[in-house]
């Protein structure tokens, strides 16, 4: 059982959002779609889900064509909020849960349950607009999951979370992949993919730059990260070994990127050798963010927050 993402191929006028994506996601599991602003996501979401048309490729879930598949097969949450900001919460979830048949006492019920767990039962009966961003968006994944959907395709979905409300967004993906639920999500925070997903792919302009299961993607350069804590200059102007570069000089440790020739005592030993006083060494994969670096060329957390402070006006 799996989602099939068959060489898929979209363009706008003269524009190619999609130039062959493919990749699988098995039933069961947290996937995480990972790429830049313009690279392809929402658009291979959106052919996902039906909702735009491929040019050429194919979407199947469990043999099945997505274009033949009942809507209740799916779960969306997209980056921008589609609530109906003058309805209550309980009104607008009810209303939800009904264009999927699901019975009004159990979609009451499930909605209490919910609110509760997600800490605001004091919002049933408040208007969405009433709410800040960070509820809105705890509405917003409700609505895509009351119809207890088979995969749910996610958006940016901690877009505008607090830490605390990202936490219990994460605690829900887990528990409904033990129950056996597909989750495919889109983000910018790397770190929370590494946390979150069992595979990932990486999307460049259109085109599948990596995939796999997230710990393979780490390892696919062929490469490893050595953290190394000096009492000296934590630039490390003595290290001398080829196929090694110093990445992030810091307080605590140094990273250095290595080649898979290279032995990391190497570098403890000239450490040694140059009088060091030793506080760290470990190795380690690379990170996903390291790896959508050497293979995108930018830090999309970065690029986000750059667009974010160009949308916002300046205060004063």
């Amino acid at each position: 059982m799996s989602l099939v993402i068959a060489d898929l191929r979209k363009r706008f006028g003269e524009v190619r959002a999609l130039d062959g994506v493919s990749f699988s996601i098995p039933s069961g599991t947290v996937f995480g779609f990972l790429g830049g602003n313009g690279a392809g996501k929402t658009t291979t979401m959106r052919i996902m889900l039906d909702i735009l048309r491929a040019d050429s490729g194919s979407v199947t879930w469990n043999g099945v064509a997505s274009t033949e598949l009942p809507r209740r097969t799916w779960g969306y949450l997209p980056e921008e909020r589609g609530l109906y900001p003058r309805m209550t919460v309980l009104e607008q979830l009810l209303y939800f849960a009904s264009l999927y048949r699901v019975p009004a006492d159990r979609a009451r019920r499930d909605v209490d349950a919910w609110l509760e767990r997600f800490r605001i039962p004091q919002h049933r009966d408040r208007r969405v607009e009433e709410l800040s961003k960070g509820n809105q968006q705890k509405i917003q994944f409700l609505a895509a999951i009351l119809h207890d959907p088979d995969v749910l395709v996610m958006d940016e979905p901690f877009s505008g979370l607090d830490p605390v409300n990202a936490a219990m967004l994460r605690a829900a993906f887990l528990e409904m992949r033990d129950r056996g639920k597909t989750l495919v999500f889109s983000t910018h925070e790397l770190a929370t993919v590494e946390e979150l997903c069992d595979a990932v792919a990486i999307v460049d302009r259109g085109r599948v730059v990596a995939h796999g299961a997230t710990r393979e993607v780490r390892r696919m350069r062929g490469r490893r990260v050595v953290r190394l804590g000096v009492t000296g200059d934590p630039a490390l102007p003595w290290l001398s070994i080829p196929d090694a570069l110093v990445r992030r000089p810091g307080r605590d440790a140094t990273e250095i990127d290595v080649g898979a020739a290279v032995d990391p005592s190497e570098i403890l030993g000239q450490a040694l050798a140059h009088g060091e006083t030793v506080t760290r060494f470990e190795t380690a994969d690379p990170t996903l963010e390291q790896v959508f670096i050497d293979l995108v060329g930018h830090d999309p957390a970065a690029e986000e927050r750059t667009l974010a402070s160009l949308a916002t006006p300046a205060e004063g």
